[in-house]
This record gives structure tokens, sequence and C-alpha cells, in this order.
């Protein structure tokens, strides 16, 4: 009887043991999946950030203006924007990546000309205009495209305050421009200076006459560099 009693004891007790390793088991495959599915999660969201600055989002304009109204103000997916912004808004389509606009706290007047009358006075005073949009979350982003008309042969000041304001060291910097012609001028060495630890590239210039046409100009960089979504 003792020994049979043993026995018994020994099965119950076997199988006491079995279910604990299973019931382990069964929490560790659970914490695991709940950890992947956390750094899947995690690693949601594009790596790549379009950051850009253009007349058509900056500036007062009526709520009916139409791109008959300039030639920088451009209608792209049925909002209003210029440019530089029918060109990041491609860049984003073919990338995949995440689009920022540059906003001043003081926009720019509604005629063109104004504007680069403005411009021209910021320039030649070394007034660098404040941002009213920043960006978050910067970290998350390993290539940054960073876009801007060219005024007066070089970046409008603005673009000193987006510099000023972020350290894009250990980033790929691409910068892509529009223009009457004028292209980037000194405008990627000034950059490679203020963002000496970045890995900054010679960027695309397309001229703001061509920038609706050019898509397919567009794709074809972006796919050059690898960034292909």
């Amino acid at each position: 009887m003792k020994k049979l009693t043993a026995l018994t004891l020994s099965i119950v007790l076997a199988f006491s043991l079995a279910g604990c390793s299973n019931t382990q088991q069964n929490d560790t495959d659970i914490s695991n999946t709940e950890s992947a599915s956390l750094e899947s999660e995690e690693a949601e969201g594009s790596s790549i950030l379009i950051a850009y600055f253009t007349y058509g989002e900056n500036a007062e304009l009526p709520n009916d203006v139409d791109a008959s109204s300039s030639a920088s103000i451009q209608i792209f997916n049925g909002e209003v924007t210029g440019n530089t912004g029918v060109m990041a808004h491609m860049i984003a389509e073919a990338s995949g990546g995440e689009l920022f606009s540059i906003r001043t706290v003081e926009p720019y007047p509604d005629s063109y000309d104004d504007t680069i009358d403005v411009g021209q006075s910021e320039k030649n005073n070394g007034i660098r205009p404040e941002l009213s949009a920043h960006i978050e979350n910067l970290d998350q982003y390993d290539t940054v495209f960073v876009g801007f008309p060219n005024w007066w042969y070089g970046m409008p000041m603005v673009m000193y305050s987006f510099f000023d304001e972020y350290d894009f060291s250990g980033k790929t910097v691409i910068p892509f421009c529009t223009s009457g012609g004028s292209a980037f001028s000194d405008a990627i060495e000034e950059i490679k200076d203020m963002e000496p630890d970045a890995d900054v590239l010679d960027g695309l210039h397309i001229g703001g006459s061509s920038v609706t046409d050019a898509e397919s100009r567009v794709n074809e960089w972006v796919a050059e560099l690898g960034l292909s979504k």
C-alpha cells in the first residue's frame, strides 16, 4: 500500500511539474509576443522626413486663391502650396517620408513681388524669422530632405532659423530647391557649414516653371538615392 501511494504521489508530482513548466513556457511565449508587438509599434513611422519652406503656405492669401494668381502659387491635391511644396509632396509620395512644412510666425504678403522685397530686407538686415512650427520627434528620422526656394541668390532667411534650431548630426541631409534659374547658389555649402556633423548631399534643383511636370524626374532621383518606398 505504501509503495502504491508513493507511486501515485510521484505521478501526480510529475504532472504538476510538467504543467508548471508548460505554464512558464506559455507565459514566456506571451511575454515575447507582447515584446515583439511593442517593438513593431515603436518601429512604425517613416525614418524619412521632408522639411520644406514654400511661399504658398506662408503668405496671407485670400480663401479663393488659385494657381493662376501667381507663378509661385500651386494647388496640389486640392491644397494651396508653392513650387517647393509641390516638389516636397512628390518626394513624399516617392519615398513614403513624412512631410513637415516650415512656417513663420509672421506671414508674408499676398503679393509674391512684395514677398521678394521682404525677403531682400530680411537678408540685408540679417533677420531670421521666428518659426511657428517645430519638429517634435527628430530622433526618429535618419534621412532629412530639406527644401526651399532660392531668394536673392541663396536660401530664404527662415532657413537659417531652421538650421539654428536643429542639430542634424549623424543624419543624411538632402537639399532640394526651386528657383527661376539660380539653382542652389551657395546654399549647399552653407548647409554643410551649419551642420558639419551631418552627411549633406548635393541635392536636386528644379526650375519653378517646370515643377508641376517634374514627378518622373523626382521619382528617378529618389530611386537613385535608394530611398524609393
